[in-house]
């Protein structure tokens, strides 16, 4: 869903006509389809309706790895994108999406569009400015640009300024940006296709707090945004728990293999990805036990002996 552009529509049985903009707000999602197409979301929501993931959910990704997101998305689907320029490749992206798409302008529909945005009361016109005002602490400006640079930058120095001051996080732009040598001193992450000189241009809004498309995957809003030196994931709210745990795992199988690995009695083989002797198994387990705990660790197993292996190893 995009541009929601209509005329009027009937209520009750006398036929009184009425504006459709007074019934649900101009580009975006009412709360009532954010809530449904979200609806696996298990924690509280914006007024709007988009998923808010806790900030405290959020700080335990800031030692994750892209590769612990394989599989994100459930159904077979990677929510990973690469081949974005990135602004400091070493600072982690972390948060909320709040997604803006926009697409070569259409005279008619952005008229239309226009008109319904003034008719709902706002007093600006509506552009890309519309959705950054919207923007709050923890959200990642996420923007469907088309993936070209031909727009223009979405946004310079001074705009990402005011994106990293007020969410304290980033953007991710499929599409261009601009000012790069303005921008590039601010100590915030961003994932951007390419920078150009020239401003936004010839680029219409069609939806705030829409579903998206960055790169091969969508994109929902409220989705967990993670980016690190590798690309994007874009995480369903209902799946971070999850990944947290098997991060968890990983990181101590890490600890453990390299702890072995130091110790220069082994090959690799017999260590990694898996042990094979029976008695370095048994010490494996045993340190799994005491860094995840008794109950966290029966969970584990209990999950691994139902054929969903909680642990992911690297190659």
């Amino acid at each position: 869903m995009t541009v929601r552009i209509s005329a009027v529509c009937m209520v009750g049985a006398i036929g009184l006509m009425m504006p459709a903009a007074a019934l649900a707000q101009i580009n975006s999602l009412t709360r009532e389809e954010m809530i449904r197409y979200t609806a696996q979301n298990p924690y509280e929501r914006f007024p709007d309706g988009r998923p808010k993931v806790p900030d405290s959910v959020l700080a335990k990704l800031k030692d994750m790895s892209s590769e612990e997101f394989i599989g994100a998305g459930g159904r077979g689907v990677s929510q990973f994108v690469d081949g974005f320029q990135i602004l400091h490749p070493g600072k982690k992206l972390i948060g909320r999406a709040f997604t803006l798409q926009l697409m070569p302008v259409r005279a008619e529909v952005q008229d239309a569009d226009a008109a319904a945005w003034k008719a709902s009361g706002h007093k600006l016109n509506l552009t890309h400015q519309s959705a950054i005002d919207m923007l709050q602490a923890g959200d990642v400006f996420v923007v469907d640009a088309g993936g070209g640079v031909d727009g223009g930058g979405i946004i310079g120095d001074n705009l990402s300024f005011y994106i990293w001051k007020r969410t304290g996080t980033g953007f991710v732009i499929d599409g261009a940006i601009r000012d790069l040598e303005g921008v590039a001193p601010f100590d915030m992450a961003g994932y951007f296709r390419g920078a150009v000189p020239p401003a936004i241009r010839g680029l219409m809004v069609t939806g705030i707090n829409v579903p998206v498309r960055i790169g091969r995957t969508t994109v929902m809003p409220g989705d967990v945004v993670f980016g690190d030196r590798e690309g994007v994931t874009f995480v369903p709210p209902h799946q971070v728990q999850g990944f947290i745990d098997t991060a968890h795992i990983t990181h101590i199988h890490d600890e453990w293999t390299k702890k072995k690995f130091s110790e220069g009695k082994y090959v690799s083989t017999d260590i990694y990805g898996r042990p094979h002797d029976p008695a370095l198994i048994q010490e494996y387990e045993d340190h799994l036990k005491k860094e995840l705990g008794p109950e966290a660790y029966n969970a584990y197993k209990k999950k691994t002996a139902a054929g969903r292996p909680a642990q992911q190893t690297k190659p």
